[in-house]
């Protein structure tokens, strides 16, 4: 295996731990910045992978794999992390694992198999956990990996209930080949709530050749300094961080965690430079404010349905506006397709209904998100409370909605003085949509300023 593999897991080293919604792109760069020395991006299925296209997003400066069934990204990666990023892969099979392997591995340090995911997802599939019990399967996927690939292969694990199984477990994967093992000092049935076994790590480490990764300690960790209590508590050089460097990331840094408010400023600009999709960057920024949701600025962030609306609370709102501006006038200016951004998580599903004509030729319409978080305590200016008044102020008949539904999204068509209006970006629920047909019609009739759409994050575009 590559020597600088083995310098990295076994000179005391600090990694980002594989996080499920949480290690994308943005947090992985965050935490490379802030001093990890690996990062781990979240369990991705291999089925997921294979059907995916690798694409160059030039305008991005990533490596792009995207799912052509729906135009969403399954892992985007970029130079910066190139060298430091393992992937972490759901499998049970060795073929397609090996197919996945050879298909990033120009773009990833190293694969990661996850054998100690106690969700149910993973073990209905056999992934996961599941693997810790099929040693045969596991043999043959570990051993087609190291065979097949150029790449380092590791494992991460949960222990077994029983010492000398898990310690025959991680033999059988050190005579494999697997370049080191990470082990989280939980069994499957066991929760954050319980205590992390470091004795049970320390004694496979001080039984196995491989480097160990000690991972599990977020309840002991509060301090850089507490991340070397726990290294030697384990007995192993290299930590994994989960749970207390998605609260904080700046965990990592030599010199001490910085505050709160500054790390998620960081995060969402780099949220906003890669173009990572709101339900992401939300569980990310949900997680670092943990009891700070329920403050002021935590209830409005809780409501917010953008990126642009939620960078707003943190004083970025113009910058958001214009890179995603910059964006715009970039693919203009080069006369091609967008590229694979999802300004949104809705938008590559709304991709999926595009050939539905529910916005017919005689309804005007724009790219509108309804972002509830603008008007709490204001609900008299709700769009359709606002241009309900504003009917009756000028005796017109009350407003009529057709909302139609596709799935789980909804498109509403407004009808107003004999004039029909809508969005053209589909909600998650009629209410919503209701909503965003209002807010077009405000925009379109001049009741509500264009620009303050677009610096809200209300209006996608100006175009």
């Amino acid at each position: 295996m590559p020597c600088w593999f083995i310098y990295l897991v076994e000179e005391n080293k600090n990694i980002l731990a594989p996080m499920v919604k949480a290690g994308t792109l943005p947090l992985r760069l965050l935490a490379l910045r802030y001093g990890a020395d690996l990062v781990y991006c979240e369990e991705l299925i291999d089925w997921k992978l294979l059907r995916s296209v690798r694409r160059e997003n030039a305008l991005l400066g990533t490596v792009d794999f995207i799912d052509e069934s729906d135009g969403s990204v399954v892992f985007r990666t970029c130079d910066s992390e190139k060298s430091r990023v393992v992937l972490q892969l759901g499998t049970c099979n060795a073929d397609r694992a090996l197919q996945v392997a050879k298909k990033l591995e120009n773009d990833v340090a190293a694969i990661d198999i996850n054998m100690g995911c106690p969700k149910e997802f993973s073990l209905k599939g056999g992934m996961g956990a599941a693997l810790l019990t099929q040693p045969e399967k596991v043999k043959n996927i570990i051993t087609t990996l190291v065979k097949g690939c150029t790449l380092p292969i590791t494992a991460k694990i949960r222990l077994l209930p029983k010492p000398e199984d898990t310690l025959a477990f991680c033999k059988m994967l050190q005579a494999c080949g697997v370049a080191a093992i990470g082990v989280h000092g939980r069994t499957k049935e066991q929760r954050p709530r319980h205590a992390n076994n470091n004795e049970a790590i320390a004694a496979l480490a001080k039984e196995l050749d491989v480097p160990v990764i000690a991972n599990g300690g977020s309840k002991e960790i509060e301090t850089h300094e507490d991340i070397d209590k726990f290294r030697v508590a384990c007995g192993v050089n290299s930590v994994m961080l989960a749970r207390v460097a998605l609260w904080n990331v700046s965990i990592f840094r030599k010199e001490g965690a910085l505050p709160l408010d500054e790390v998620i400023v960081e995060y969402l600009k780099l949220a906003v430079q890669y173009d990572s999709s709101v339900g992401n960057t939300k569980y990310c920024v949900q997680s670092m404010l943990r009891e700070l949701q329920e403050s002021p600025r935590g209830k409005l962030f809780l409501a917010a349905q953008s990126v642009q609306g939620i960078c707003s609370l943190w004083g970025l709102g113009d910058f958001c506006s214009k890179m995603q501006e910059e964006r715009r006038n970039a693919c203009n200016g080069v006369g091609e397709e967008k590229p694979e951004t999802i300004e949104g998580e809705r938008m590559a599903k709304r991709r999926k209904h595009e050939h539905i004509e529910v916005v017919s030729s005689d309804v005007t319409a724009l790219p509108v998100v309804f972002q509830r978080g603008i008007y709490v305590n204001r609900d008299a200016e709700l769009p359709k409370t606002r241009l309900l008044m504003w009917s009756r102020q000028n005796n017109f008949k009350q407003p009529v909605y057709t909302t139609t539904q596709v799935e789980k999204l909804f498109c509403s068509v407004i009808e107003v003085d004999n004039v029909k209006y809508s969005s053209s970006y589909w909600e998650k629920n009629k209410r919503f949509a209701e909503q965003g047909a209002a807010l077009a019609a405000l925009i379109i009739l001049g009741l509500e300023p264009k620009e303050k759409a677009l610096k809200d994050g209300s209006l996608l575009s100006s175009d």
